[in-house]
C-alpha cells in the first residue's frame, strides 16, 4: 500500500503537496498525520468537497505500508502515529520538501528538496517538466500553497521559482478570489482584541545588535489563527524578528517570523520539536510552562543568533610588544612611554631578523607585575620569567559577546587578536567601552545605574489597593521601609504571600521584605529608625526587625545574577529580584511590589502570577521544584484548599513523579513536618488530608499506621468529630490559645499504639518537649475514653476530676475519638461551666474556724469544690456549714 502524508497541524502548502502527490502517486491513499489548520478545515468543507477521498488514520494498516511518500517535512517526529511505518522491513520512502536541511531528517530512497518558498513550487516545477497540466481547483489550492508559505511573496524565502509557479498556476486556471479569501482574511473583533494584548505583551529583546520581539499571551482553550493575527503584529509594527509564545490550554504554541538572515527561526523552532525555514516557523511545546518556554527561547536566540565581527573592526594595530628576553626594567619604559597597563610577549624573529608574519605571542606582562619585580630588584630579569602564559585569545572574526565574555566575565584587561597564533592587535577594555557608550543598547548590567535600566517586568501600580485594604499603621511602615532604602541607595520590595493575598482581598500581615543591596545593613538602619530589635543571620543575608508591637518584618538580601548573556539587557534586567522570585515555590507566591517612593505600589510579576492567580490555578515556576524541595508537594495541597483553587495538570503530574522518586525519605524531616503541622493548623483540614491520600501521600506521613494508604469511614469519622469539636471551642471565644494541628493529628493515630506516634516523632526530628505532650496527650486521653465509655452516668465532680489534668488539646481530642455522645457532653459540660469552678472558701477562711494549716487545706477545699459542682453548696454559708460537719476535728482530719 502507497500512503502520502504530511506535518501535523496540516497548513495550505502541506494539503497543496499532498494533493499535488496525488498527481504523480494515483493509487496512493491520502492520510493526515494529524489534525489541520483552522483554516485548512474550513476551506475542505467549502471548497474542496468530493473531489478526494481523505483516509483516517486508524482506518490504515500501518505494517501494509509499502511506500510513503511524505511531503513539506521530513522530521519523522512531525509525520505523528504514521512514524510507526518506518520501521516497515522493505519500506520505500520518497520525500517532497523545501524546507533546509536538519540533523535527523528522514533518509528516503527518492528525495526531492529544493531552497523554494513552498512545496507547492516544488511539484509545479515537477508538473512543468512532465506536461503534467491541472484542473482549475486544484491550480487554485497549490496557488493558496504558494501564497500562505512565501506570505504572498513577502517572505524573505520567497524565490523566482514562487513567483513563476504563481504564474502558470494561474494560466492552469487558479481563482485568486478564493485565494485572497482563505490567505488575506480581515481579523475577527475578537482577534484584534488578542491583537491588541499581544501588542501590550510584547518585549523587545537586542541580541548581537537586532530587536527581536517576544510576546506572550494565555489562553483557556485552542483557538487557531494566531499566525495571521502575528503576522498583521508584524507588518503593523514594522518588526524584523517576533517570537510569539501562546499558552492554550495545557500546551504552549510557539509561532516565528523573522525578515532578517541574522535570525534563523527555523533553527530554533527545531529545538522545541517543531519545524519551519529560515522566515518562519512553529512548534508545539510540551511539559513546560509559559517561563520556561521563554528562558529557553532566549537561550537559543543567544546561542543561534548570528552577530556581526567586529574584533578586526575595533582591534588597535600594529601592537605595541616585547620579546621574551627583554628585561623589566625596558617593559616598564614601554609602558610609561605609551601609557599602556599590558603588553603583548611575542616570539623573537628569526636568525636573519626576518619574520614570515606577524609574531607569534607567548604572554603578557603586566604594569602591576613590572613594579613588584622592580620592588623586589628584580628588574634587570627578562620578562620571559614572569610573564603570563594563561591568556585567552580572540580572532579577528570574534563578535562583541565574545569580547564582554573576556573583559567583563572574565576580567581580562587586553586581549589579543590572533590568526594562527600569530598577532594582528589587541582590544582593550577602552576599546570596549567606547563601543558601548556610543551603543547604549549593548551595555550589560555591570556598566548602567539601576535608574537606567528598562523594565521587562509586568507591572500595574497598586498604591490604591494597599490605602483601602491595610490599617494606616501598616501603610506608614511600608512607606518607611521603601523610604529607608532609598537613603541607602537599596530597592525595597514587598514579596510573597503578602502581595498575593492582596490581590485577593485577604487579609495578611506577614511582611517579607526583600532588598536589591545588602538586607542586613537596611534592616539594622530601619531597626534604628523604629526603635526596634533587629536579628540578623550574615550566613544566609537575612535579618528579623521586631517592632515594639510584636510585629515582625523578615528581611532577605536578593542574591545577585552574574552576567549571562553579554548584550541582552532584558534578559538581566532585575535579574537580583527575578531570580529571588523565580526561586520561590509556585507563581501565585512570585511577585512583588516596589516601596522606593518614586515606585511605591508597583506590582512587579515576571511570571503572569496575575493569571494564574485570576484563573485561580497552582503552577510550579519550572519543572525541578518539587525535586529540589518536595516539601512544595504539601505545600501546593495547602494552597490548593485553603484558596479553592486547582493544581495545573502538568504540575500534579511533576508532583506524582516527586511521589514515585520517594524523595521524602531522604529530605530534611523538620520542614517536612512543617508543612504537615500548618495543613492541619488550616480551618478544615480534611480535603487537604484527602487529596493527600488521592496522591498516595500518607505512605511517607505515617507508614506504620494500618490502614496507611486510605481514608476509610472510622478515619473520617474521628477527624469529622475533631473538626466539629475544634470549631465548637472557637466558637466559644473563651481567649485560650491552643494547638490545633495536635488535635487532628492525634486523631489520625487514635487507632495505633504508642508505638507508631513514638515513631512519627522520631521519623520528623520533633522536640523533645513537643514529643512529651503528644505522648502524654495520647496516652492519658485514650485511657479517659475507655474509662467514661464504661460509666454513662458520672456525676459533675466526677467529670471534673477525671478531666481536671487534661490540656485544651487533650480534651478536644478526647471529644473526636468518643464513641457514645455522653463522653461529649461530659467534655463540653466540663469545659463550659466545670472548669473554672473555684471555692467560696480560700485557706484564710479555714484558719478563722480554728483548723491548722496543713496538707489537709487541699482536701478540704477540694470537697468544697466537689460540693459545689454537684450542686450541694452554693453559697459561702453553707460551704462553712459543710466543712464544719465533715471535718468536725480542727485538726482538719476526718
Amino acid at each position: 500500500m502507497d500512503v502520502i502524508t504530511t506535518h501535523l497541524n496540516a497548513d495550505f502548502d502541506a494539503l497543496a503537496a499532498m494533493v499535488a502527490a496525488k498527481k504523480l502517486y494515483p493509487d496512493a491513499e491520502m492520510v493526515f498525520a494529524g489534525s489541520q489548520e483552522k483554516v485548512v478545515r474550513e476551506f475542505l468543507s467549502q471548497e474542496f468537497k468530493n473531489i478526494y477521498s481523505f483516509k483516517r488514520l486508524k482506518d490504515i494498516a500501518l505494517d501494509q505500508v509499502s511506500r510513503l511518500i511524505v511531503v513539506d517535512t521530513r522530521q519523522a517526529g512531525r509525520i505523528g502515529g504514521l512514524r510507526a511505518c518506518l520501521d516497515n522491513p522493505g519500506l520505500e520512502i520518497h520525500l517532497y520538501d523545501h524546507h533546509p536541511d536538519t540533523a535527523g531528517d528522514i533518509r528516503g530512497d527518492l528525495e526531492v528538496v529544493e531552497p523554494f518558498g513552498s512545496t507547492a513550487t516544488v511539484f509545479v516545477r515537477l508538473f512543468r517538466e512532465k506536461n503534467i497540466s491541472l484542473a482549475p481547483d486544484e491550480a487554485t489550492l497549490l496557488a493558496l500553497g504558494v501564497y500562505e508559505d512565501t506570505g504572498s511573496f513577502l517572505h524573505a524565502t520567497t524565490t523566482v521559482a514562487d513567483l513563476q509557479a504563481a504564474s502558470w498556476l494561474l494560466e492552469q486556471g487558479a481563482n485568486l478570489d478564493i485565494v485572497g479569501q482563505f490567505v488575506s482574511r480581515e481579523l475577527s473583533t475578537r482577534q484584534v482584541g488578542l491583537l491588541g494584548n499581544l501588542l501590550k505583551n510584547a518585549t523587545t529583546y537586542s541580541i548581537q545588535s537586532v530587536d527581536i520581539v517576544i510576546t506572550k499571551l494565555t489562553l483557556p482553550e485552542y483557538m487557531d489563527g494566531f499566525a495571521v493575527i502575528l503576522h498583521r503584529l508584524m507588518v503593523m509594527e514594522n518588526l524584523d524578528v517576533l517570537f510569539g509564545l501562546i499558552c492554550m490550554g495545557e500546551r504552549t504554541y510557539l509561532i516565528a517570523r523573522s525578515r532578517v538572515p541574522e535570525v534563523n527561526v527555523g533553527i530554533i523552532a527545531r529545538d522545541f520539536g517543531g519545524g519551519g525555514h529560515a522566515s518562519a516557523a512553529s512548534a508545539t511545546i510540551r511539559d513546560m510552562t509559559l517561563f520556561e518556554a521563554e528562558e529557553k527561547l532566549v537561550h537559543l536566540l543567544h546561542r543561534y543568533v548570528r552577530p556581526r565581527a567586529i574584533a578586526a573592526e575595533i582591534m588597535s594595530s600594529p601592537v605595541i610588544t616585547v620579546s621574551p628576553d627583554v628585561s623589566i626594567n625596558q617593559a616598564n619604559e614601554l609602558l610609561t612611554r605609551y601609557n599602556i597597563t599590558v603588553l603583548p610577549v611575542v616570539e623573537e624573529a628569526g636568525p636573519d631578523g626576518e619574520s614570515s608574519g606577524p609574531p607569534a605571542i607567548l604572554g603578557m606582562i603586566s604594569r602591576r607585575v613590572v613594579e613588584k619585580a622592580k620592588f623586589h630588584k628584580l628588574g634587570d630579569l627578562p620578562v620571559g620569567e614572569y610573564m603570563t602564559t594563561e591568556i585567552a585569545t580572540l580572532p579577528s572574526t570574534a563578535t562583541l559577546a565574545d569580547i564582554q565574555e573576556l573583559i567583563i566575565g572574565h576580567r581580562q584587561r587586553l586581549i589579543p587578536v590572533v590568526d594562527q597564533d600569530r598577532i594582528l592587535g589587541v582590544i582593550t577594555r577602552t576599546d570596549l567601552l567606547n563601543l558601548l557608550v556610543s551603543d547604549p543598547a549593548h551595555l550589560p548590567r555591570d556598566l548602567l545605574h539601576e535608574e537606567e535600566q528598562p523594565s521587562t517586568a509586568r507591572t500595574r501600580n497598586l498604591s490604591s489597593r494597599l490605602s483601602e485594604q491595610l490599617d494606616r499603621e501598616i501603610m506608614v511602615l511600608l512607606q518607611k521601609i521603601g523610604e529607608v532604602a532609598e537613603q541607602l541607595g537599596f530597592h525595597a520590595y514587598v514579596v510573597g504571600g503578602f502581595v498575593r493575598d492582596l490581590l485577593l482581598h485577604i487579609r495578611n500581615l506577614d511582611l517579607d521584605i526583600v532588598i536589591e543591596g545588602d538586607g542586613i545593613e537596611f534592616a539594622r538602619k530601619l531597626a534604628g529608625e523604629l526603635n526596634a530589635s533587629v536579628r540578623t543571620h550574615v550566613k544566609f543575608g537575612t535579618a528579623t526587625v521586631i517592632l515594639a508591637d510584636g510585629l515582625r518584618l523578615d528581611v532577605a538580601t536578593a542574591r545577585l545574577e552574574y552576567y549571562e548573556y553579554p548584550a541582552a539587557i532584558p534578559t538581566v534586567e532585575l535579574s537580583s529580584l527575578k531570580l529571588d522570585l523565580y526561586r520561590r515555590d509556585f507563581t501565585i507566591n512570585a511577585m512583588a511590589i516596589h516601596l522606593n517612593p518614586e515606585r511605591f505600589g508597583t506590582l512587579v510579576d515576571f511570571f503572569n502570577s496575575q493569571n494564574d492567580l485570576k484563573r485561580q490555578r497552582i503552577s510550579v515556576l519550572h519543572n525541578l521544584s518539587f525535586v529540589e524541595d518536595p516539601t512544595r508537594i504539601l505545600r501546593a495541597i495547602r494552597f490548593e484548599q485553603r484558596l479553592d483553587f486547582r493544581i495545573t495538570r502538568h504540575t500534579e503530574k511533576l508532583l506524582k513523579n516527586a511521589v514515585r522518586m520517594k524523595l521524602f525519605d531522604r529530605f530534611f524531616a523538620p520542614r517536612f513536618f512543617s508543612e504537615l503541622r500548618q495543613i492541619l493548623s488550616e480551618d478544615n483540614p480534611i480535603p487537604a488530608l484527602r487529596r493527600m491520600a488521592a496522591l498516595d501521600l500518607f505512605q511517607f506521613l505515617w507508614p506504620d499506621l494500618k490502614p496507611n494508604l486510605k481514608i476509610d469511614r472510622r478515619f473520617l469519622h474521628v477527624l469529622a468529630q475533631a473538626n466539629r469539636a475544634v470549631s465548637w471551642f472557637k466558637l466559644l471565644y473563651l481567649d485560650e490559645p491552643f494547638e490545633q494541628w495536635m488535635v487532628y493529628l492525634l486523631g489520625i493515630m487514635s487507632r495505633s499504639g504508642m508505638r507508631e506516634l513514638r515513631n512519627f516523632c522520631d521519623r520528623f526530628e520533633l522536640s523533645e518537649k513537643l514529643r512529651r505532650k503528644l505522648l502524654r496527650l495520647k496516652s492519658e486521653g485514650d485511657r479517659i475514653a475507655q474509662d467514661m465509655l464504661r460509666r454513662p452516668y458520672m456525676k459533675p465532680s466526677e467529670i471534673y476530676w477525671l478531666l481536671h489534668d487534661l490540656d485544651t488539646e487533650g480534651l478536644l481530642y478526647l471529644m473526636s475519638i468518643a464513641r457514645k455522645k455522653h463522653i461529649q457532653k461530659a467534655v463540653s459540660l466540663y469545659v463550659t461551666r466545670l472548669e473554672g469552678e473555684q471555692p467560696l472558701l480560700r485557706g484564710e477562711d479555714l484558719k478563722k474556724l480554728g483548723y491548722r494549716p496543713g496538707p489537709g487545706f487541699k482536701t478540704m477545699l477540694n470537697h468544697v469544690v466537689e460540693g459545689q459542682l454537684n450542686g450541694e453548696i452554693s453559697t459561702r454559708e453553707e460551704a462553712i456549714r459543710f466543712i464544719q460537719e465533715q471535718y468536725p476535728d480542727t485538726g482538719g482530719e476526718r
